[in-house]
């Protein structure tokens, strides 16, 4: 017994799973501790801002770029760093990116990357590493700051609360619409197909829309809707108050009449003269709406339909452009009629010329016509400097042209006249030679005194898009045949069109299909004046016509409308344009709503 007592193990000796004694296992877990807390603290030390940019390639290179974004300085003062965005949160995700990243040590310690210039021939290649990463983990890094079911839509603007819906419903991620929000951006390099392969929706990232972002939106909306009611009601009463103000001005004036011996000469002026500035159409029966003409540059439907829009895909799914862009509108036009948009869509800047004009738009019918009356204030002069004189049409101070199309035209239900505006017509950036086109065998059946005018997509079997190989984009010489053209023709799928000259005081009569052709029509008529500054065009046009080339307006349909405005001596592309809207008889949820008299 004794014996037994002494050789019995003491409580450290003791033995437990594969032998290990428990002195043994305290060992092991103090050791593992001590060696997970240095490695987790080796983890972390290398995980912050400032070791990511210890080394200068780092620091000179993309922290510079970073310094200046919204995720460095902020308003609310929350600042992403290196880690935030570019390594992962869990812990088996982020031990995988840390054994990618020696990839890149392998890089520092080569020299690889350690000069701007050697960064910067590899920027795109380390771009798309990141993109592809961010795409296969549905942009895992950027929703742990940002939460698509966390977004409110009453705080976006109309653009982005779009973008946001299609992509719950579609399934984009994050990186599809926002890369080089931080670094220079490179995606212009990317091909047509890899841009495509990319950017494409998955199936998986698709998410139910919450029920706060639907109630967000119908918030906004009403409220939006509501702002626009009351400024509706403001025009409306100030315009009834001038017309008030006209209307005793007028029987004061025929009351002095009364008393002068030359009453009946006095009439019969008064008379003529309203009769010239007028259709004699009572305005105040008119409904009347705010539209915003903007100046485009060289933007193109081919450009809408190509790589640079970043609401290309909302658009070819069927949104229209005021969906998102109705807010927007003098800030694209700033952007571009000063040269300083990202876009670069205006090479030829004239300065001091008008980014947007607001245009008051009155619409009333009777039983035979549609009256429109475009109300706008006249700008200051801004000479072109690319034309001798400054001024591109010296004989026209304005112009003002419409287009009426159905929903047959392709196009026209989101983006009105927008569609018929190509990359290859006159004066825009791919606009062919006049050598080229009069030797063409087109010349033939279209037009080319003035170049290539405008013409919808339909009339052409093919529209470049993406310039390969340095192709010039558009269709102009892809026509169909004069058999195909005559089918769009009987079936009336083209655009009608009603231009007014201010100089020539010509109002001309027209359709677009495979070009632009003013043929007379249904016979518009017109009538413009310059009075304190505001420019005053009516013009009255018949709702039905059995002419080719006219499209009817008949009660009870909705129909696709646009507008520009050539102002200040303009010419082909210098002008401002609408985005496309609806018009309609005795509609109120057509934009352009014609009360009947």
């Amino acid at each position: 017994m004794v014996n037994q007592t002494l050789n019995k193990p003491s409580f450290w000796s003791r033995r437990l799973i594969l032998g290990t004694t428990i002195s043994g296992a305290v060992i092991f877990f103090v050791v593992g501790i001590v060696f997970w807390g240095g490695f987790n603290t080796a983890m972390e030390a290398t995980n912050t801002t400032e070791f990511c940019i210890g080394c200068h390639e780092m620091e000179d290179n993309v922290y510079k770029e970073y310094t200046p974004t919204i995720h460095y300085s902020n308003r609310t003062g929350v600042r992403a760093g290196c880690p935030d965005c570019h390594v992962p949160r869990p812990w088996i995700h982020k031990i995988v990116r840390k054994i990618q990243a020696s990839r890149e040590v392998f890089f520092w310690l080569t020299g690889k990357i350690d000069t701007p210039e050697k960064f910067n021939e590899h920027r795109f290649e380390l771009a798309q590493n990141v993109w592809k990463a961010m795409k296969d983990t549905d942009s895992r890094e950027c929703r742990n700051c940002h939460n698509f079911e966390s977004m409110n839509p009453e705080f976006q603007k109309p653009r982005a609360r779009k973008q946001h819906l299609n992509a719950f419903e579609t399934g984009q991620t994050c990186i599809d619409c926002h890369k080089g929000i931080a670094h220079h951006d490179v995606r212009d390099q990317l091909t047509d197909e890899q841009l495509e392969e990319l950017e494409a929706p998955v199936e998986a990232y698709i998410r139910e829309v919450p029920q706060e972002y639907k109630d967000g939106l119908a918030r906004v909306e009403a409220k939006e809707a509501a702002i626009a009611a009351e400024k509706k009601a403001k025009a409306q009463a100030e315009k009834e108050k001038v017309q008030l103000q006209i209307e005793q001005a007028v029987a004061t004036a025929l009351e002095s009449a009364k008393a002068s011996s030359s009453k009946e000469k006095v009439s019969t002026s008064a008379a003529k003269a309203a009769s010239a500035d007028s259709l004699n159409v009572n305005w105040n029966k008119a409904s009347s709406t705010d539209i915003s003409v903007f100046f485009p540059g060289t933007a193109s439907i081919e450009w809408i339909l190509g790589r640079h829009h970043g609401g290309k895909r909302a658009f070819t799914k069927g949104d229209r452009c005021i969906e998102c862009h109705a807010e927007e509108i003098a800030d694209i036009g700033q952007n571009i009629v000063t040269g300083e948009s990202e876009k670069e869509l205006e090479p030829n800047v004239i300065p001091n010329k008008r980014g947007s004009i607001d245009v008051s738009i009155a619409a009333t019918h009777d039983s035979e016509s549609l009256y429109l009356k475009f109300s706008w204030p006249d700008g200051e002069h801004a000479p072109a400097p690319f034309v001798d004189g400054g001024k591109m049409d010296p004989e026209n101070k304005m112009k003002l042209a419409f287009m009426i199309a159905s929903d047959d035209v392709e196009f026209a239900d989101r983006a009105g006249c927008w569609g018929t505006c190509h990359a290859d017509a006159n004066s825009m950036p791919f606009a062919p030679e006049q050598e080229v086109l009069s030797g063409s065998d087109l010349a033939k059946r279209l037009d080319f005194n003035n170049g290539v005018t405008k013409y919808l997509k339909e009339t052409r079997s093919k529209l470049e898009l993406k310039g390969r190989r340095g192709k010039a984009l558009g269709g102009w010489d892809k026509l169909k045949s004069a058999e195909e053209i005559a089918e769009y023709q009987k079936a009336q799928q083209l655009m009608d069109i009603v231009r007014y000259s201010s100089g020539t005081k010509q109002v001309e009569d027209g359709q677009i299909l495979d070009q632009r052709s003013m043929h007379g029509g249904q016979g518009a008529q017109a009538v413009a004046s310059l009075k304190n500054g505001t420019w005053s065009v009516e013009i009255k046009r018949k709702l039905i016509s059995s002419k080719p080339g006219d499209v009817s307006i008949e009660a009870g349909k909705v129909y696709n409308f646009g507008f520009a405005i050539h102002d200040d001596y303009s010419d082909a592309r210098y002008h401002h344009v609408s985005f496309g809207y609806k018009l309609a008889l005795d509609n109120n949820e057509a934009e352009i709503n014609a009360v009947k008299q």
